[in-house]
């Protein structure tokens, strides 16, 4: 009988290390593209495209009475994506979360642990970071995962918790007490109260009238201009023309000899390597970037591009408020110089010091590698990336050069009038001396570099008058928030942080509280009645002040020296008293803007209503909902035609202009906003104007009046053209 002998099951083959399956999840899949160049096949790229998981939208998600835990739902439209991303945690062994290395990334790390391990409780999750995506960098940190940072999830559940009731509880007391839609924001609404500020110095501001005095000088061969620095000892007084004239008249004809000449010897210092305040300022003022958009292209640029064959991440993260340097990345810098600028190499490294503010978890905005300069990488840029990544490189690469020295030199020609007055004209010329760290910069480098020319003279030389050229001029007010002065501004009074200056700018533009004109930043009406509301109502809380030690309480969760649930109870509970109790007492005000009008709706034959919308007052015809017929508010009167002066936009780009309804009979058109305000010597409308030698102010239309014009309508229209 023979024996069945039973199947032996073949054991099944141990994993080794290079069988392993590991999901690497990062935020977005241009830096998954990068991430996949640079790990094996043993590793899955996937990205989660930001937040999966938040608080509700539809409701305030937080429950105040029991202690202010928030309620965290998977964010609608993103299901798709969790579900794919643990679809692929199941197959792998480990999963690595790569999310950025600020305190969103950490909370949108800390929700991906959670999500997998509510589906896969054995699975390993860990979480890796880095500041830079190179290559090294991102081996390193493979090679080295960590926990995940509980302190800094607390400090952003904290600051999305008190942002929510903050929102929450504001923005429905707005809709129902001044129009439909409104929203308020914690940091916003006091970055909104600094621009109305603002706007209420400009608006108050009266310019006066002054004059200054400069003359043509020749000795010999050599032609120049001076201007009048001091009368009879004296810092010259002149409020007119009649004053200047007077100077002129006395002078006229008069023996002239330099008097005096003195040499000043100044050093420049490099400046430290960039913060993201910093690089969002200087991208405003030497590219005309706004801080969105300095900040889009620069996550570009950390993300990774592709130089040649290589995929590489050119810049290290660029939310930082720390101007700290990597000892590699030093000693990197040092060497390349060493090689290319040997005579600019100080001793020793330069040392910068952070604000005491200033967090210091990354380092300051760099290169990743040095030996990518501008030039190099030239063709695999676009021209935005190009521009930006060039003021990176350049500001980091001279804050490690020498210093560089200006010589300025200054002469005075003394005229003495037949009468003994005595007036001193003053010339001054700049030369750099020692370029120093100016050899390497090119978009940054500034007028020190340039220099002016200074003519050849040497004390008792006598000099000729030539010409006179008396000019007049209106003192300016205070001028209005540039995307860069506010960020400067808000950093100084230590509202918000790096990550947040961007979108709160982008918020209050979004929202059309406020608008750009000339790169400056204007509250509109509907930001100013907003802002009229909370500063009555809410002073405390859109108090800078206020703003700034709630900024400091939330650092303080984030370095673990507070619990956050007592943070926000100290604060809500004053805080709903006050929105309770203004929402009893604050009588609406909604439909108050509205006005009613002689415009006549030719559809219909019924009035028109003034109404104020989100972007702006427009003419609504009373008829709705039968009739919805809507017009432009006119500004003006066309001083052509007498019709109406309404806003426009041109086609393409979209530039304000403001023009006569009766075009196409009547071709009035003014690049300038009218005002309601009338001009006191000719009765045509006033306009606000700004050019760069007066900046903001406000002129007559008519260019034949000359009531605070400082410039003729059609070089003013060639200059902007």
């Amino acid at each position: 009988m023979a024996v069945k002998t039973a199947k032996k099951t073949p054991a099944k083959k141990k994993k080794t290390a290079s069988d392993r399956r590991i999901l690497v999840i990062v935020e977005s899949p241009t830096k998954a593209s990068s991430f996949e160049k640079y790990l094996g096949a043993d590793y899955v790229v996937k990205a989660s495209m930001g937040h999966l998981i938040d608080l509700p939208k539809s409701r305030t998600g937080v429950d105040t009475e029991n202690n202010f835990e928030p309620e965290y739902i998977t964010v609608r439209g993103r299901a798709k994506i969790l579900k794919e991303l643990l679809s692929e945690a199941k197959k792998a062994d480990m999963v690595l979360l790569a999310s950025d290395p600020d305190r969103e990334g950490e909370a949108i790390a800390w929700h991906l642990k959670n999500a997998i391990l509510s589906k896969l409780e054995n699975r390993s999750v860990q979480r890796i970071s880095f500041n830079e995506v190179t290559p090294l960098a991102i081996k390193e940190a493979v090679e080295n995962p960590r926990p995940i940072d509980e302190s800094l999830v607390e400090s952003q559940k904290a600051r999305r918790v008190l942002d929510r009731l903050v929102g929450y509880s504001l923005s429905p007391l707005l809709w129902k007490k001044v129009k439909n839609g409104l929203s308020a924001g914690r940091v916003q609404s006091v970055a909104l109260r600094l621009i109305c500020e603002r706007e209420k110095e400009v608006e108050s501001f009266i310019p006066e009238e002054y004059w200054t005095l400069e003359a043509d000088f020749k000795s010999g061969r050599s032609a120049f201009t001076a201007q009048l620095a001091k009368w009879n000892g004296n810092k010259p007084e002149l409020p007119n023309e009649a004053a200047v004239q007077a100077i002129i008249a006395a002078i006229a004809g008069s023996d002239c000899v330099v008097s005096d000449i003195k040499e000043l010897e100044k050093t420049l210092k490099p400046k430290a390597p960039f913060i993201t305040s910093e690089l969002q300022k200087t991208a405003a003022n030497r590219l005309g970037f706004t801080s969105r958009k300095t900040m889009q292209v620069a996550q570009q640029l950390y993300e990774g591009v592709n130089v040649g064959n290589t995929r590489v991440g050119l810049i290290t993260y660029m939310r930082t408020d720390s101007v700290r340097v990597s000892p590699t990345a030093l000693e990197e810098l040092r060497e390349w110089l060493g090689t290319h600028y040997p005579n600019e190499l100080p001793e020793k490294a330069l040392e910068y010091t952070s604000g005491k503010k200033a967090q210091d978890a990354h380092e300051a905005i760099r290169p990743t590698y040095v030996s990518y300069t501008p030039d190099s990488v030239t063709q695999y840029l676009n021209r935005d990336q190009l521009r930006l990544y060039t003021i990176i490189w350049e500001r980091f690469v001279s804050s490690q050069m020498t210093n560089a020295k200006t010589r300025t030199v200054s002469a005075e020609i003394k005229a003495i009038s037949a009468g003994g007055d005595e007036g001193i004209f003053r010339i001054a010329g700049t030369k750099m001396i020692e370029k120093g760290f100016y050899k390497v910069l090119k978009l940054l480098s500034s007028k020190e570099e340039k220099g002016n020319p200074y003519p050849s003279l040497k004390i008792g030389d006598k000099l000729n008058v030539e010409k006179f050229h008396p000019e007049q001029h209106f003192t300016q007010g205070p001028a209005r928030y540039t995307e860069a002065s506010i960020i400067d501004i808000l950093r100084e009074k230590d509202i918000g942080r790096p990550s947040t200056y961007a979108p709160i700018i982008s918020v209050l533009l979004d929202r059309y509280y406020i608008t750009r004109s000339n790169k400056q930043l204007v509250p509109t009406l509907l930001g100013k009645k907003i802002n009229e509301v909370l500063v009555d109502y809410f002073p405390q809380y859109v108090d800078v002040t206020f703003t700034a030690s709630m900024e400091t309480k939330l650092d303080e969760v984030e370095e673990n020296q507070l619990k956050w649930p007592d943070m926000l109870r100290e604060f809500w509970g004053p805080f709903k008293a006050q929105v309770d109790e203004v929402g009893r007492t604050l009588e609406s005000c909604k439909g108050s803007l509205d006005e009613p009008t002689d415009y006549i709706c030719e559809k219909c034959g019924k009035n028109f209503v003034k109404k104020l919308g989100r972007f702006g007052f427009f003419l609504a015809c009373t008829g709705f909902p039968e009739c919805r017929n809507t017009r432009s508010v006119p500004v003006a009167k066309c001083p052509k035609c007498e019709g109406d002066v309404v806003a426009r936009k041109t086609k393409g780009r979209g530039k304000d202009f403001y023009g006569c309804t009766n075009y196409p009979n009547c071709d009035f058109i003014s690049y300038f906003k009218p005002i309601d305000q009338k001009c006191p010597k000719c009765e045509q409308f006033m306009v606000e104007k700004y050019d760069k030698k007066n900046g903001s102010h406000k002129a007559c239309i008519n260019p034949n009046c000359d009531y605070l014009h400082s410039a003729d309508e059609e070089e003013v229209k060639r200059n902007e053209e």
